[in-house]
């Protein structure tokens, strides 16, 4: 069977969910017995977003083999279940900067380079190469940005031409849209829609389903007035309306019959609906229970999809042991000035995620203390295990001076230094330590308990690490380590021994929870704030003889 394309695009406005639809899409077609990859085509001159601030583009997902990629592949890897590569993310700074190394080395003879064909056909290269990598039946392709952008044109004609190449009969292309509520007429409008589909017809491309977005219900008449319109048939038109659960999204697709008009397109017959397990899943999720408080204390809070896998974890750990994970975002700037008691006081657990340079990180310090001493279930993630590392250096060690070379690079007590081979490194952007590395869980640690076995795997994203030099120290005093590289030598996970839960890794564990499979490090950070009662400034109060 040839393989089968669907390309969905967006219009109107930005953020309107595409990824999520991409991800659930996937979802679909996994449960009807399909295999499936997605790409996300991102028209943003940047080679990847490695070297981009949170603030702009959120979220820096790790792929298994080191990508860093956009955010959308953290929804299609959680919703599909799915391990994807780099290949899986696309950006036209990626296109441009191998089109210019060719013509470098001369591989086009001389020949005038141009945005057609040649900007669109390594666009189409790197489509059906995704194909061939992963062997996927089905290959979804997100174009992000909207319909009309300058910058995503040669990705709208690379995917156009994409039909004639592979077969009409092979692609089917997917329009995402925004039907805007106007209060004061109490209404629904479609015509951003109609000029969103015009848009996108003038460059050569007729939608074959259009998916509307909305907080408000969609009457049928509206529907029928996007499929007389757009020249979509009646069923085409898929009404998404806004939901407080994302993981319900694949569910009203399916519902609303997008499954079966895509298959019957596609030529793709004998594959029934298979839902059951995720609709389960879903209720499991969406079942009232108890509140647990967690705080993320972060530098970027201001923008929490900055931390959008962290959430997802926390909320998926929460499943699994019957509560409902309430985030408070606290800004560690605001921790340096007003202190950790004015910000961490109520909650049952917290979380110092991953970051990069001095801003906030004296906050992430005091956050520490504060779980250390009040005895608070503690998560660090990355920075969040150095931070905890300076900490007991200068707290429970009695080294005052104790920091980062990131920090503090002329610091007499570096107990957390730079990583042998990234010494001498002076790029940006892809050349930390990035992507999947074994760890080793130690016998008779929580990182061992909670893993069950003897060897893992976890994604990375790092220049520092934990200064060997001091180890000694740290375990003698208390905090011992949790887990090792295979060969000894780089700290992976910290322990504080006398505490409810207090482990320190220096991985990205939110990469790989799914919401059907809790990552076992979150599941055991959740079971620990659970047994915590706090009621104001009191200190906390285990709860194991209750439960």
């Amino acid at each position: 069977m040839p393989t089968k394309f669907i390309f969905v695009t967006g219009g109107v406005v930005s953020s309107l969910g595409k990824g999520i639809s991409v991800a659930s899409l996937g979802r679909i077609l996994k449960s009807r017995g399909l295999t499936v990859s997605v790409l996300k085509l991102d028209p943003y001159l940047n080679v990847d977003p490695g070297t981009m601030s949170p603030y702009q583009h959120g979220e820096v997902f790790v792929t298994q083999d080191g990508g860093e990629t956009d955010l959308d592949l953290g929804h299609y890897e959680r919703f599909i279940d799915l391990e994807l590569t780099r290949t899986s993310n696309l950006t036209a700074g990626e296109v441009y900067l191998n089109l210019i190394a060719k013509e470098r080395r001369g591989d086009f003879l001389g020949g005038t380079i141009q945005t057609v064909p040649h900007v669109t056909n390594d666009i189409k290269d790197r489509i059906l190469g995704l194909a061939t990598e992963s062997g996927a039946e089905v290959i979804v392709v997100e174009v992000g940005g909207t319909v009309g952008d300058i910058e995503g044109l040669p990705f709208l004609e690379a995917i156009r031409q994409m039909r004639n190449q592979v077969g009409r009969e092979n692609v089917f292309y997917i329009h995402l849209t925004l039907l805007p509520y106007i209060s004061a007429a109490q209404e629904l409008k479609t015509k951003p829609t109609q000029h969103s589909v015009k848009e996108l017809r003038s460059i050569g491309i007729q939608p074959d389903a259009i998916i509307c977005r909305s907080d408000h219900p969609v009457p049928e008449s509206i529907c029928e007035k996007i499929s007389s319109f757009c020249d979509v048939p009646g069923n085409a038109v898929i009404p998404l309306e806004t939901v407080n659960n994302v993981y319900r999204v694949p569910l009203l697709l399916e519902d609303a019959g997008l499954g079966d008009i895509i298959l019957d397109s596609l030529g793709l017959h004998g594959y029934p609906r298979n839902m059951a397990d995720w609709s389960a899943m879903v209720e499991q999720m969406d079942r009232p229970k108890e509140s647990l408080l967690i705080a993320v204390v972060g530098k970027y809070v201001e923008y929490p999809d900055s931390y959008i896998s962290v959430r997802e974890a926390l909320r998926h750990a929460g499943t699994v042991h019957a509560r409902n994970v309430e985030i408070q975002w606290v800004h560690s700037e605001d921790v340096e000035r007003y202190g950790p008691d004015a910000f961490l006081s109520g909650t049952c657990g917290i979380v110092v995620p991953g970051g990069f340079g001095p801003r906030g990180v004296e906050g992430m310090v005091e956050t520490v203390r504060y779980a250390r001493e009040h005895r608070v279930p503690y998560l660090g993630l990355c920075l969040g295990l150095q931070v905890m590392v300076i900490e007991w250096a200068r707290n429970v060690l009695g080294i005052a001076d104790a920091n980062s070379e990131e920090l503090a690079p002329e610091t007499a007590n570096p107990v957390v230094h730079i990583m042998p081979d990234q010494e001498f490194v002076t790029g940006k952007g892809g050349t930390m330590r990035l992507g999947e590395y074994p760890c080793r869980p130690l016998d008779h640690t929580r990182t061992k308990r909670a893993y069950g076995t003897d060897m893992v795997s976890e994604r990375h994203r790092h220049r520092f690490e934990l200064n060997n030099a001091y180890r000694e120290a740290f375990e003698n005093s208390g905090l011992i380590i949790g887990g090792l590289s295979p060969d000894g030598k780089l700290v992976e996970v910290g322990e504080v021994q006398e505490h409810p839960f207090m482990v320190g890794v220096q991985y990205h564990p939110e990469f790989k929870s799914r919401p059907n499979r809790p990552h076992p490090l979150f599941a055991e950070f959740v079971n620990a704030a659970r047994q915590i009662v706090r009621e104001g400034g009191q200190q906390p109060l285990p709860m194991d003889a209750v439960n």
